[in-house]
């Protein structure tokens, strides 16, 4: 276990570096930092040279790669760093200088135990691309594929443990001082925070990701997911298809080939609502620089590192929460959060829905170079402090992906309005999800698992109660409570032979 000495060193350290950046004014001058927390931040100011105007981005790229990793998950939380501190993190962009290409190739082949030349024909020395945990070649297979290869750099595993044990030392001691920093959550900020480096630092991980994103989107033409080269990816080198195509942040070029922004615009909110409502795992790191416009006019995402993930519950509960505040019924967008406990009980619905119309009429029907993003999150998250809500980490992460996505979609039509876009998707999955269809498929599939466990219940109650002159009892069992009534045992049964004969007989009505 590391000493919380040499924890608070790195940490006064890394302070170091974002003081001289000015990064540390804002910790400092929040009344609701704890007072040990300002100290510290003090301590690490103490006689540097700061600037007036916070260079949040460039302190997170001066201290390494595990603090930009760090900086684009703060990215999103404005909740916790502050608007203009979050909207600052974005500029992270995980550019780094190269590796030599001797250490790519024998990272590469130590990772297959085989030499390049067997795993491609070709292979391009000079990287597309180098990030933090990995850089990109471009190569061609024996089949004769081009092909992407991302190689983790060597060592960098070790790098991301240090700190990472740094921040959660650092983020248990915040959340024990109470307050403010304990419903902020530092602990599962992080905790989410290694979960995604765990799959960056794992590239088969990475792959699985892509693999199951591209499942999910076949039913979404206008976007595609490039396949996966199994036999060339391992822990170490992911390998798959290369792609071909227009960088979205380009539009002069998308429109000098002949494509319609407008349209792409339109294709890439539709696309990002399906992967986050009806599929419920979606592409969290949606930038310009991770998305093309192929040929035919089909959106290509890559770098499938940071990817979110949402239930079936929850997923119902944002759909309607985004439905509501498009259309308006506040109401019921506050009852949805006081019955996802996202709000606590003793607080009035009422109340709460005032709140949420303060925030979403000045938004609904307007276009989005009309409106001020910033704005609506600083009224959204004043709502979360007034109300004791609890962060929910997958909802900001959602959150955040959503206002990345908004962003591309404006440059390429200023005039889209997103909540406009997206109100006939979220109506149709509502009613698909919610409808009397959907009522009766749930149903039918909850009798059938009851029907299904009768017998095994019939046998561990006889087991409990077996017949005059049978065996002796067995020990009861923990897993059911059995009350004697009346007669005994066999009403029980009987109870639930009437149930599963009811079931069934409802069940070859509705398919008759």
């Amino acid at each position: 276990m590391t000493h919380p000495i040499v924890h608070l060193s790195r940490l006064l350290i890394w302070g170091r570096t974002l003081a001289r950046h000015g990064a540390l004014r804002g910790i400092e001058r929040d009344p609701m930092t704890p007072p040990a927390v300002r100290r510290l931040a003090r301590i690490a100011r103490f006689g540097a040279r700061v600037p007036k105007q916070p260079a949040y981005a460039d302190a997170f790229q001066a201290i390494g790669p595990a603090a930009i990793k760090l900086g684009q998950s703060l990215a999103t939380r404005p909740d916790l760093v502050g608007e203009h501190a979050a909207h600052d993190l974005l500029r992270l962009q995980d550019a780094l200088p190269p590796l030599p290409f001797a250490e790519i190739r024998d990272q590469i082949e130590r990772a297959f135990d085989r030499p390049l030349e067997e795993l491609f024909t070709s292979f391009d020395p000079v990287p597309v691309g180098a990030a933090s945990i990995a850089q990109v070649h471009r190569a061609v297979t024996p089949d004769g594929r081009d092909v992407a290869v991302k190689v983790l750099r060597p060592g960098v595993e070790r790098e991301f443990a240090r700190a990472i044990d740094t921040y959660e030392w650092a983020a248990a001691q915040v959340e024990a001082m109470g307050g403010e920093a304990a419903r902020l959550r530092p602990r599962m900020i992080i905790a989410t925070f290694k979960r995604w480096t765990a799959r960056e630092l794992d590239l088969r991980r990475e792959a699985a990701s892509a693999s199951e994103l591209a499942d999910g989107m076949e039913a979404e033409p206008t976007f595609v997911v490039p396949a996966i080269d199994w036999e060339r990816t391992s822990g170490k080198v992911m390998t798959l298809e290369w792609v071909d195509g227009i960088k979205m942040s380009d539009r002069a070029a998308l429109v000098a080939a002949g494509h319609d922004p407008s349209a792409i615009a339109g294709n890439l909110v539709r696309a990002f609502l399906r992967q986050a409502i009806a599929e419920g795992f979606f592409h969290a790191d949606l930038h310009q620089g991770n998305l093309f416009v192929r040929p035919d006019g089909r959106i290509a995402a890559i770098d499938f590192g940071i990817m979110g993930r949402i239930d079936r519950r929850a997923r119902l509960w944002l759909a309607e929460i985004i439905y509501g505040l498009i259309t308006g019924n506040y109401r019921r967008v506050a009852e949805i959060h006081f019955e996802a406990q996202y709000v606590p009980a003793h607080h009035d619905v009422a109340e709460f829905a005032t709140a949420l119309r303060a925030v979403g009429e000045p938004m609904r029907g307007r276009p989005v170079k009309d409106m001020s993003i910033g704005q609506m999150l600083d009224g959204l998250f004043a709502i979360t402090r007034d109300f004791d809500m609890q962060t929910q980490p997958h909802l900001l992460l959602l959150q955040k992906t959503m206002v990345m996505v908004e962003g591309v979609a404006t440059a390429l039509d200023p005039d889209i309005n997103m909540w406009d876009t997206a109100a006939p998707f979220v109506k149709e999955w509502l009613r698909s999800e919610l409808g009397p269809e959907a009522a009766i498929a749930d149903r039918l599939r909850e009798d059938v698992k009851t029907i299904a466990r009768l017998p095994e219940l019939i046998r561990r109650i006889e087991t409990r109660f077996p017949p005059a002159g049978g065996a002796p009892p067995l020990p009861p069992i923990a897993e059911i409570a059995v009350v004697r009534i009346g007669g005994g045992w066999r009403y029980a049964v009987v109870a639930l032979a009437a149930a599963a004969t009811g079931a069934a007989a409802s069940f070859w009505w509705l398919l008759g």
